[in-house]
């Protein structure tokens, strides 16, 4: 966390590694990042913003078979894109 309690960029991106390894659920995901985003008076960077957001909400059903509505390819596409915006 930086000064101002909101996550850095590298712990963001943790938590993208993190869930397409399996080593963090979707659920865990989705609660951590909705802490972060439901803070009120913190400055956030566009980067930063973007990203919590699509871990908020990242545990969504898309119906009653089980699938999520945001599937793993599309969480791998989104740590691709951090990182590239990253790298800028």
């Amino acid at each position: 966390m930086d000064a101002s309690g909101q996550p850095t960029l590298d712990e963001i991106e943790d938590r993208f590694v993190e869930l397409v390894a399996g080593r963090l659920s979707r659920d865990d995901a989705d609660r951590w990042a909705a802490r972060r985003v439901m803070e009120d008076g913190i400055a956030r960077d566009d980067l930063s913003w973007w990203a919590l957001n699509l871990l908020y909400g990242i545990d969504l059903p898309a119906g009653k078979n089980g699938d999520y509505l945001h599937d793993d390819e599309q969480v791998r596409a989104w740590l691709a894109e951090l990182r590239k915006h990253r790298a800028k």
